[in-house]
């Protein structure tokens, strides 16, 4: 009997070497992140930072689910870009995470602007890095189908980790500039929607009207430095009604691409009203929001 015994002992022994402990039991990624839209926290730089995500209820594609970081402007929310560009339903509809972080003070540091947050020097890049890295943690996300885009203040921080990380595979910063250090920024996709009448983030550089007074470099020369950067030919020049469209197709699938709509201000082209102090009424010459996403779907990180 105590020979058997011993027999049993070592073949369990057998079968379980090299498994290791067994882990504690841990909540399946349906219960850490549901369905629909839950709020989230982290600290970060001493800060406790919120965001919130979008999960549709259709499981991760093989490879994952690809990633949209959605950037609110300058006196928005995270909870207000989530109900002024229309991402969660288009993200349902596609299937893929949606996420809307909240800068501090309803501002973020890109660089010399803006409000609180750049005067406080808040490492937003480090903040914005560790959250998408918490939610591949929690979620199955597909590394080469990281994006971000951003309105107003928010495009001028989507600029900036354009600039200063190589976490995304593609950008598409609206009504803003670029107002950071780029001079080490790796080659990425770039999409930029401006207004041709926009006085808050004027198209040539000079200062803007409202209370920032933003002064950037003139957005055809921001292009034309990705342009640049990605090793593309010069742009091409389309004219379609109150839309004009500059792009190149560069090597290795990318794109910097430009749209210019006449006629349209401080805004996000295609919402379906002013989404915050400051923004003017947005034009429905272009949706920016399944414009992006087109060009996210054709830009995955190579």
């Amino acid at each position: 009997m105590v020979r058997r015994s011993w027999f049993i002992v070592a073949v369990l022994a057998a079968l379980f070497a090299g498994c290791g402990p067994v882990p504690a039991s841990r909540p399946s990624t349906a219960d850490v992140v549901p369905v629909g839209t839950s709020s989230r926290q982290l600290t970060s730089d001493g800060r406790t930072r919120s965001y919130l995500v979008h999960r549709p209820a259709t499981p991760p594609p093989v490879g994952g689910y690809p990633l949209v970081v959605m950037l609110h402007g300058g006196l928005g929310s995270a909870a207000q870009a989530e109900r002024s560009y229309g991402w969660d339903a288009l993200a349902d509809q596609q299937g893929f995470v949606v996420v809307y972080p909240d800068g501090i003070d309803r501002t973020w540091n890109a660089g010399s602007c803006c409000g609180r947050a750049q005067r406080d020097d808040v490492d937003d890049v480090a903040f914005l890095s560790a959250m998408v890295t918490t939610l591949e943690q929690q979620l199955a996300i597909d590394p080469r189908r990281r994006f971000v885009t951003g309105m107003s203040n928010g495009a001028m921080m989507s600029y900036r980790l354009a600039c200063q990380t190589t976490l995304f595979a593609a950008f598409a910063p609206v009504a803003g500039t670029q107002l950071s250090d780029c001079d080490n920024a790796a080659p990425a996709s770039l999409l930029a929607i401006h207004g041709a009448d926009d006085d808050t983030v004027r198209l040539d550089g000079r200062p803007g009207s409202g209370s920032v007074h933003v002064v950037g470099p003139a957005l055809a020369s921001v292009l034309d430095g990705w342009r640049r950067r990605d090793s593309c030919p010069s742009f091409t020049t389309l004219v379609d009604g109150a839309v004009t469209t500059r792009t190149t197709a560069c090597p290795e699938h990318r794109t910097v691409t430009w749209i210019i709509v006449a006629d349209a201000g401080h805004q996000w082209p295609g919402s379906t009203a002013r989404s915050y102090p400051g923004a003017d009424s947005p034009s429905d010459a272009v949706d920016a929001t399944t414009t992006i996403w087109s060009f996210f779907v054709q830009h995955p990180a190579r």
